[in-house]
């Protein structure tokens, strides 16, 4: 059973059946039953058109839905008739999935969810598997989405900055259960750049690739967080390096330079530096000044902080921090670290505290609280 091509085919025959006339939850259910069968039966009789048969056997049981639904009489006219030659290729249906699943009406939190469930052709439970919650409140959020965009045509122009923010998040979600969301979102960006000409999708590529090639090195055989700069490079997944690099270089000669596109040229700095001691700090903030400059985003301007202060010195670091809000996400473990930097462990040590007890997730609390002793035991010695 070959299941990724399985998911492949997903958004392409939800197209089919939502161009023949079914609604998008309607079609998606169906598609979802057809793939039910197909693991059942394929491995002992693989059909010769994979996709023609995912159609085939999904337009029955959208039919079987409309029949038995005395509620929707009104389409027994569709029902009777036969089905109407496909209008547009699979990749402008699955494109045309990208843009619903993405739609500005839907919380970020759904159109992830529908995005992985449409376009990526993962079932319920794996999604929820992923995101950790129960498989029955993964199945009201998607349920929810369905409703959301039942109405939705897909003649509708789509916004490509929004799938991009969506992709974006599934990728930040990582691993968890037995689908690897990186990996999936990956797959998602590279299907999405085979099949329009964006910088900015190239971008997202590049800067996931870039990512994910030092993932190894993210954690000790403990569990253990391992900051960026205690990373064992030589673990780093130099092809992926390699290829994120070719992307963004391709994409930044079209001179359309954009916030993924920048966020890209950061990561392939870091990248390129054997050493964290040979890390090109002045010219990531030149990268991080261009990523602020079009978007003042408070984030991209406490990364920018810590770049400046290994740039110029903590304290450098430190004006650039004061003008931000201390409640920004981070702010205190950022705080903390440029006070190292500058020469005062005790507030370093005690902002690290602070920071581990709002920190989003254990490995990270652990990290901080770690950070934290580590200078305590020094002011004690």
């Amino acid at each position: 059973m070959n299941e990724s091509l399985l998911r492949e085919l997903v958004p392409a025959v939800i197209g089919v059946l939502v161009r023949r006339g079914a609604d998008f939850a309607a079609a998606e259910d169906a598609v979802q039953d057809a793939l039910v069968e197909a693991v059942r039966g394929w491995p002992d009789d693989p059909p010769g058109d994979p996709k023609g048969w995912l159609v085939t056997v999904a337009w029955r049981r959208f039919l079987d839905a409309v029949r038995a639904d005395a509620s929707r009489r009104r389409r027994e006219d569709l029902v009777d008739a036969e089905p109407v030659p496909e209008q547009s290729t699979a990749a402008d249906d699955t494109l045309a999935l990208y843009f619903l699943c993405a739609h500005p009406a839907l919380a970020p939190a759904s159109a992830v969810a529908l995005t992985l469930r449409a376009v990526g052709g993962l079932t319920t439970r794996q999604i929820a598997q992923a995101y950790l919650v129960p498989e029955a409140t993964m199945a009201q959020r998607i349920s929810r989405a369905k409703r959301t965009v039942a109405g939705v045509r897909f003649d509708q122009p789509g916004d490509v900055a929004t799938v991009l923010r969506v992709l974006y998040l599934v990728f930040n979600e990582g691993y968890s259960g037995d689908v690897d969301l990186a990996a999936e979102a990956i797959r998602l960006t590279r299907q999405l750049a085979g099949m329009i000409d964006n910088t900015e999708v190239a971008g997202l590529l590049a800067l996931m690739l870039l990512h994910h090639a030092r993932r190894p090195a993210r954690t000790g055989p403990d569990g253990r967080l391992v900051p960026l700069a205690e990373q064992d490079r030589s673990r780093w997944d130099t092809a992926l390096i390699t290829e994120g690099v070719d992307v963004l270089q391709a994409a930044l000669t079209r001179d359309r330079l954009g916030e993924f596109q920048a966020q890209a040229a950061i990561a392939a700095l870091h990248a390129d530096a054997q050493t964290a001691e040979e890390t090109d700090w002045v010219q990531i903030v030149e990268w991080y000044d261009e990523l602020v400059r079009p978007t003042d985003n408070p984030v991209a301007r406490l990364n920018r902080a810590v770049a400046l202060g290994e740039a110029d010195g903590g304290r450098a670091g430190l004006a650039a921090l004061a003008e931000l809000d201390p409640a920004l996400p981070r702010y205190a473990a950022v705080a903390a670290h440029l006070h190292e930097r500058d020469g005062d462990p005790a507030t370093a040590a005690r902002l690290y505290a602070q920071a581990a007890r709002s920190a989003p997730n254990l490995p990270e609390r652990d990290h901080l609280t770690r950070q934290a002793a580590r200078l305590n035991a020094q002011l004690r010695s």
